[in-house]
């Protein structure tokens, strides 16, 4: 019996508009499952470990980096391409998680958590004890 845990994303635009803090960038993030938890992985380019915020509240996990764009001494930026300087996800997670056990990494703008599955809701192996 395959049982699958519950990710659920919370913004459906590429580029939303926030209000007051402008526009967003939702960064794409791929979701692996496993006997032992899941691996979220969001691409991040731009972002360093100190302009990274990770926050779980109840169900909730939010992820929001902001990038940082290093200009050379005396030089100005004429154009970008990229329309926001912020990252945001938000995710439901399933009571199946064990979120104090998150742990995260960030690497070539790849930001990697690691959320294992609580004890009680991993598959375990039963030894059998002949009589």
């Amino acid at each position: 019996m395959s049982q699958k845990t519950d990710v659920t994303a919370r913004q459906s635009t590429q580029a939303q508009e926030t209000g007051e803090r402008g526009y967003v960038l939702r960064p794409p993030v791929n979701v692996f499952e496993d006997a032992e938890g899941i691996t979220l992985e969001a691409d991040m380019p731009g972002v360093s470990k100190d302009r990274l915020q990770l926050k779980v509240d109840g169900e909730s996990l939010l992820i929001e980096g902001d990038i940082h764009f290093d200009m050379p001494e005396g030089m100005e930026a004429l154009h970008a391409d990229v329309r926001a300087t912020r990252y945001s996800r938000n995710f439901a997670l399933s009571r199946e998680l064990d979120t104090e056990g998150i742990d995260a990494s960030l690497k070539d703008g790849v930001l990697k958590l690691r959320i294992p599955k609580r004890a009680e809701v991993r598959p375990r192996k039963i030894e059998v004890r002949v009589a």
